[in-house]
């Protein structure tokens, strides 16, 4: 049994889809090469039995010599054992190949996602990346799954020349020739395929991408009822697709067509001069009937040869889609890192807005500029390294780009305002490392207040969780990723707008529990929030006025002593106050805070 993922995928080659697919090949060798092996063995078999069937005629009906027509028959019977073994040996390494590929390309696409910071969403939608995960590495593998009975078929086709000429000189040439002529004619059908499957993976690209930017879009659509337009749009790119399809269904077609007609033109041509060979006495008769064998068998290797250029074309196209995603420049790089993380907690300087956030303490950003608390939050997370190099945040005494990236990540964790959710257990989505038991995790949901979540589970922890957290209201979803946020036990923890979601009643809970659970010498905790619920429970507040110039304070100090803070965070707490809206799985929050608190950051 072979365990996947690997342990490390490697550092693929992308200079070009045959070197990236050389690559593939030079990292699964050895399963490739019993592959190789395997089909070779196979092939051979089946070629000599033409040969044995001949000799056994020949030797042993026709010569009325029993002994060695039972040895000829032994021989046949023992090679097709072999056959029968070596079959199935070729198969198990043919689809082992085949997933190995696969999975390497899913594996190096999911390292990319995960490492590349926003760099890949800014050029590939979701759905293309999932369409080239999905699709195109499977298409990949399919090159090394014909690979066995390529090598197989090249190797059977060697012997069956070299045999041939035993019999006749002229047949053997026409062997050694005719079969490469008939691959090449296919190559006539086959370079059309090409392009075809090429316009046919783009526009399925095109519709996966659109049917999930619909999917994710989808409350909003029905909201403004807008969902008719992009079903059609939706209609469209199918309709594309379908037709771009059809054109490769026309393509194979004639490459069927072409199969049947070149083979069948030169297995009967390979058959009439043997057999007029055998009426002029050139040739015995177990000869022909070998001859007849090994036409039948010539079948195969140029079926085979044009089936493994066929699907090296949809290999080609999918290992540029691949290349095009892996060869996308990283935000964050792990590379050249020349400075050692901090030994202890220490603080963390952003010196574009001149924000010092201390270790031990509960800090407070607000901003009248959305887009510049947000900035902050990336930069303080190490979203984007080329940022970090104009505008330099500083760990302690080290720049925070040229700390190791595995450090980073796992002693400072940002929490996004819009958490996603995974499908799988309750206890998985909370603690997918396993750190915790269920003391811990329990604590950490009162600590986010959502004990409400289990009023409608039957088996708490160990239930499942439905893709994205749809069976959760708005602001379950929300006080969820709070409680995940906090058992990953972060050193330094940034919440981006974490109760935004919520009724003031629970905020004013949380927002308690937090100082309680967070206030301590290990931890440094940023929000990034205008409620002054939150902004009351800090230790200190940041505020970016509209110009970008820092103010620093309590948010009473701040409220009485700066007004254009005071209108952000009056803004923010809203003029209807907080009404929580329940269990609504579809809803995008419990309450009309997800309005007015956010409105001051968005």
């Amino acid at each position: 049994m072979r365990s996947f993922p690997y342990p490390d995928a490697g550092s693929p080659d992308l200079r070009s889809p045959s070197r990236f697919l050389w690559w593939l090949a030079k990292a699964q060798r050895a399963t490739l090469l019993l592959g190789i092996i395997y089909g070779s063995l196979w092939t051979v078999s089946q070629a000599l039995i033409p040969y044995v069937l001949g000799q056994a005629i020949d030797l042993g009906i026709v010569a009325g010599n029993f002994r060695a027509l039972a040895g000829w028959v032994a021989l046949l019977l023992g090679l097709t054992l072999i056959q029968a073994v070596t079959s199935t040996l070729r198969h198990r390494a043919a689809v082992s190949n085949w997933m190995q590929a696969a999975f390497r390309c899913s594996q190096l696409i999911g390292y990319k996602v995960t490492r590349s910071g926003d760099a890949l969403p800014q050029k590939f939608s979701t759905g293309e990346v999932v369409s080239t995960s999905a699709s195109d590495a499977m298409r990949i593998g399919e090159i090394f799954d014909v690979s066995a009975r390529l090598a197989g078929s090249i190797v059977g086709y060697l012997l069956v020349a070299f045999l041939v000429f035993q019999s006749s000189w002229q047949l053997g040439l026409v062997v050694l020739f005719g079969v490469p002529l008939c691959g090449a004619m296919l190559l006539f059908v086959i370079r059309p395929l090409q392009k075809r499957q090429k316009d046919q993976r783009d526009a399925a690209g095109k519709m996966t991408a659109l049917g999930a930017d619909t999917v994710t879009g989808l409350r909003v659509l029905r909201g403004i009822g807008g969902e008719h337009i992009f079903v059609e749009r939706y209609r469209e790119r199918s309709r594309e697709t379908q037709l771009a399809g059809n054109k490769v269904a026309y393509s194979l077609a004639d490459l069927d067509a072409a199969q049947v007609l070149v083979v069948g033109v030169f297995s009967v041509a390979f058959t009439w001069i043997g057999a007029m060979q055998a009426l002029s006495g050139q040739i015995e008769t177990g000869q022909l009937v070998a001859l007849y064998g090994y036409a039948v068998f010539l079948v195969s290797p140029i079926r085979t040869a044009s089936d493994a250029v066929s699907r090296f074309i949809r290999a080609n196209v999918g290992a540029r889609r691949i290349i095009d995603v892996l060869a996308t420049p990283s935000a964050v790089h792990d590379g050249g890192t020349t400075v050692g993380a901090p030994s202890a907690p220490s603080a963390l300087l952003d010196s574009s807005s001149g924000a010092l956030i201390q270790p031990g303490l509960l800090t407070g950003i607000v901003s009248a500029d959305p887009a510049a608390s947000a900035e902050l939050a990336r930069r303080l997370g190490r979203f984007e390294d080329a940022v970090l190099r104009e505008a330099q945040v500083l760990w302690g005494e080290a720049a925070l780009h040229l700390v190791p990236l595995g450090d980073v990540r796992s002693r400072i964790v940002v929490s996004d305002a819009e958490p996603q959710l995974f499908t799988g257990t309750l206890r998985e989505e909370l603690d997918p490392s396993g750190r915790h038991n269920d003391a811990g995790i329990m604590a950490a949901i009162d600590v986010a207040s959502a004990a409400d979540v289990f009023d409608g589970l039957e088996h708490g922890l160990d239930d499942e969780v439905t893709e994205k957290g749809r069976g959760f209201s708005g602001g379950q979803r929300q006080r969820l990723a709070l409680a995940r946020a906090l058992l990953t036990g972060a050193e330094v923890l940034v919440l981006i707008e974490p109760t935004s979601a919520v009724d003031a009643h629970t905020e004013s809970r949380i927002a308690t529990a937090l100082k309680t659970e967070r206030r301590t010498e290990a931890n440094t905790t940023v929000v990034v929030t205008a409620s002054p619920l939150m902004l009351g429970a800090m230790d200190t507040v940041y505020f970016l006025d509209s110009e970008e110039r820092l103010t620093q304070g309590t948010h009473h100090q701040l409220l009485a002593t700066v007004p254009d803070y005071r209108n952000v965070v009056i803004r923010g707490a809203g003029m209807d106050g907080h009404a929580d809206r329940g269990h609504e799985p579809d809803g995008p929050a419990d309450d009309n805070h997800s309005t007015s608190s956010s409105e001051g950051q968005r």
